[in-house]
């Protein structure tokens, strides 16, 4: 198929197998920070470390809760005992911190060499008395925001399978509902408990900043839904309870594996629906927990007209044009989704790797909105070479590219406007409120293009750029 021929149904293709992405073990940044009475332990080399120094390097102010093993050469040969290494490591992380969980985070060195890790952590966690979780997110099998996959999927299995017996140790252990009544009299919790539709407990699972969490939280009470708990919760004390026959939720695209776990291991119900990125995709994804609890939605309407009112000055500025998706952090069948809807044409999705069955309820609404907003619909692209996407790009020209950090100065010096896909993953983008944030990410350099011209700079930036 040519690039002129526009498809008529969602077209898929396969090119190199290779990941050309953000290294997973960086989910460590927002994860520590989230779970916090945790301490992650990235086993790796010199390497990882340089890596995980310079994609945190930010947070020098803070003290964080992570740290790196460095595998030596003797390590490497299997010449010393790595039991007793992670011993001493671990022993002197539980002097200093005092976790409620250490979550060790295998790195490529740990695969190749074949460090058993999860053999390794259950007689170590019986010695020092701290729950381990092992976690691999290594380059080699997982794209860059799967290493959170890999992390909640572990987590997962770590929930408690049996709810408190008391109401009252039921509410306080829930960690979203301490949240929401903070502060509010016992009347006044009687009554909002009141306002709750009767129907089984919902987990949901992904890892968002607290405000969004209270926010989506808050559009589910709307509707009647309670939200049973978090995963993953703010402290691992707090782990939601997991019975057989829980519905579950994403709210990530790149959560299949925990997905896969929580229905296999935990026999959860997985509600399919749209993740809640954009107006349109935070409707559907309401819509469609409500239809699983047999609850008509009210006010979604409104809710939905209002935001995209507010939306209005950012939409103009992208309105009729075009987008391009290298692929990095599995964040894009849904940003295309929403951009399609704001009145941009998307040439091609690429993505690391795709799961149709966990994202099928997405995929179902890209070509639904294609539909509905008259564009073609964009060619999906698996693990793409980048070679052949940047022919593609010189062909097509389009207004904007979102691509990894290492593809974005070349495409830059050659006029090409750029977006770094990893700035997605650690902006706010989830939820009705949050839209307005993603806009601001994908229309500044357009502002930043049309400022340079009315400077009358943009000249002289391509003839810096030709030199």
């Amino acid at each position: 198929m040519t690039i002129a021929q526009q498809p008529e149904a969602l077209s898929f293709e396969c090119e190199t197998g290779n990941y050309h992405t953000f290294c997973p073990i960086s989910c460590v940044a927002w994860l520590y920070q989230k779970i916090e009475d945790s301490f992650f332990l990235v086993i790796g080399t010199k390497t990882c470390g340089y890596f995980l120094q310079n994609a945190m390097g930010v947070m020098i102010f803070a003290e964080p809760r992570y740290a790196m093993a460095e595998l030596e050469e003797g390590d490497i040969s299997a010449q010393l005992n790595d039991y007793e290494e992670l011993k001493r490591l671990c022993l002197q992380i539980k002097r200093d911190r005092n976790p409620s969980v250490i979550v060790w985070i295998g790195t490529c060195t740990t695969e190749i060499i074949k460090t058993d890790l999860e053999g390794l952590a259950p007689k170590l966690e019986s010695e020092i008395g701290i729950p381990i979780v092992v976690a691999r997110a290594n380059g080699l099998d997982y794209a860059f925001t799967q290493g959170e996959d890999t992390v909640l999927a572990a987590m997962a299995n770590r929930c408690p399978d049996k709810a408190p017996v008391a109401e009252t140790e039921k509410i306080e252990r829930n960690a979203i509902a301490k949240l929401l009544n903070f502060g509010k009299k016992k009347e006044d919790v009687a009554q909002d408990e009141s306002e709750y539709v009767d129907h089984p407990p919902l987990v949901l699972f992904g890892s968002l900043p607290d405000p969004v969490v209270t926010q989506l939280t808050l559009e589910l009470k709307k509707q009647g839904i309670k939200v049973s708990g978090w995963l993953p919760a703010k402290r691992f004390t707090e782990l939601p309870v997991l019975e057989e026959g829980y519905y579950v939720a994403g709210v990530n695209p790149f959560l299949s594996r925990t997905a896969t776990t929580l229905m296999r291991r935990r026999k959860c119900k997985l509600i399919g629906a749209p993740f809640p990125i954009g107006p349109d995709g935070t409707r559907a994804w309401i819509e469609k927990i409500c239809s699983v609890f047999g609850i008509t939605p009210k006010g979604l309407d409104e809710r939905e007209a209002q935001i995209w009112a507010g939306l209005e000055d950012y939409v103009k500025l992208i309105r009729g044009k075009s987008v391009f998706f290298m692929g990095d952090n599995l964040l894009e069948v849904s940003q295309a989704r929403f951009l399609i809807r704001c009145g941009m044409t998307v040439h091609e999705i690429g993505i690391p790797y795709m799961d149709k069955r966990y994202q099928a309820a997405e995929l179902a609404l890209l070509e639904k909105t294609c539909q509905e907003m008259n564009s073609p619909l964009p060619r999906i692209v698996e693990k793409p070479d980048n070679y052949n996407q940047l022919q593609r790009i010189y062909e097509l020209k389009p207004d904007l590219v979102i691509t990894g950090m290492a593809h974005a100065n070349p495409l830059e010096a050659r006029g090409i406007n750029t977006k770094w896909s990893v700035e997605f993953t650690f902006a706010q983008i989830h939820g009705f409120t949050n839209a307005r944030d993603m806009l601001e990410l994908v229309t500044r350099p357009l502002r930043r293009n049309n400022n340079l011209k009315d400077l009358g700079w943009d000249k002289l930036v391509r003839e810096e750029a030709k030199i």
